[in-house]
């Protein structure tokens, strides 16, 4: 059901057309899963090609002589060494080292950013940015164009046979523009994703969206792709998901992304907090879960050590198609954080068996590339 603050992307009836099941998420009316069900879904990305409508996302571009100095107090990430085109995940960083949010920021150039952030957190995310912009830059909320995701280890092939793009010299994590149109109205793809399988977002001018997702569609690999599935991928893989396993009071440290930290620069937002965490250990740690007993435990679920000591909260919990099995992610205290300890989760009070485990249950098949600072 819809309501009237529910927003549409350009692509909501390229979704009911094909059948999808649509529900609210994070102000818009998002497909959860298609005819086959996210469980088909989540393991056809991982066989095959999945096409993703993230346009609820906010793409931003962020410009001027001084645009670095931006990202270079509210993220603690180096830019300054990146070629042109690369494009870097980070966190956007409040003044106690706790995350706003995590997004992608591509360094087109010395002074131009392309910023891709969550959904839920762009109402936030953009007037903060705005609010520490620095003097003679300028930020461009790019509100005309629509996001698209093509995933799975058909992807490159699935590019170039829909819509005549090689990237087989593209490398992960770098961004390019397509197309002889102005550059407001070319494509631009990055090699990137949300699955752990290689893979393309890419920013298309709204109008060009149904006609860009229905030419993608044609190719016997590629199928649409819901919400549902996206999160069982992105748990596979370890990746956080905002509001759940990553919040304000939360630091990159105990997040376990301390690897987007500057090891040599320093100034940014939180720095002392962060400082200290790297030196001396934070007081939890965000590591994965696998469930041994049968089971699926859900986020907020206790995690317990073997004698029922209460040492964390599950954040993101559900099943692994690929595995066969329930996973989870959630924070613990750092004496219990090396895998292989043997912990119980706590479902509707009955503890069911787990281990601490790496943050990935499955190993990433990202093209690899050897990438700049």
């Amino acid at each position: 059901m819809m309501t009237e603050n529910i927003l549409n992307t350009p692509l909501t009836q390229n979704h009911i057309d094909d059948g999808a099941k649509m529900a609210p998420f994070a102000g818009y009316n998002m497909p959860l899963y298609y005819a086959d069900g996210a469980l088909k879904e989540h393991l056809w990305v991982r066989d095959h090609a999945g096409l993703f409508d993230v346009s609820h996302m906010g793409q931003v571009i962020i410009s001027g002589e001084k645009a670095m100095d931006l990202f270079h107090y509210i993220t603690p990430t180096p830019f300054e060494k990146a070629p042109h085109g690369r494009a870097k995940y980070t966190v956007l960083l409040n003044e106690d080292g706790g995350i706003i949010d995590d997004m992608i920021v591509t360094k087109m150039h010395e002074t131009c950013f392309f910023v891709v952030v969550n959904a839920g957190r762009k109402h936030i995310d953009i007037p903060y940015m705005e609010k520490h912009l620095p003097e003679g830059c300028r930020l461009d909320v790019l509100d005309d164009r629509a996001l698209i995701a093509l995933q799975g280890p058909a992807a490159q092939e699935v590019l170039k046979q829909t819509l005549d793009i090689d990237a087989s010299d593209h490398p992960y994590m770098f961004f390019k523009t397509i197309g002889d149109a102005p550059v407001d109205e070319k494509l631009y793809i990055s090699r990137l994703g949300y699955t752990g399988e290689d893979g393309f977002e890419i920013s298309v001018p709204q109008d060009q969206a149904a006609a860009l997702w229905t030419k993608i569609l044609s190719h016997d690999e590629a199928k649409p792709i819901g919400l549902a599935a996206r999160d069982s991928l992105r748990l596979e893989m370890g990746y956080p998901l905002y509001g759940h396993d990553l919040d304000e009071k939360t630091s990159p440290v105990e997040a376990a992304l301390s690897w987007v930290v500057s090891k040599k620069r320093d100034g940014y937002l939180g720095y002392d907090r962060i400082q200290k965490q790297l030196q001396d250990g934070p007081d939890r740690v965000r590591v994965g879960i696998k469930i041994t007993d049968r089971g699926i435990a859900r986020e907020g679920a206790e995690i317990q050590s073997e004698d029922g000591t209460v040492i964390g909260t599950l954040t993101s919990g559900g099943h692994s198609p690929s595995l066969s099995s329930a996973i989870g992610q959630g924070y613990v205290k750092p004496a219990f954080a090396a895998e292989g300890t043997k912990v119980n989760v706590i479902v509707r009070g009955k503890p069911l068996a787990a281990e601490v485990s790496g943050l990935s249950f499955i190993q990433a098949k990202t093209v690899s590339a050897k990438l700049a600072a």
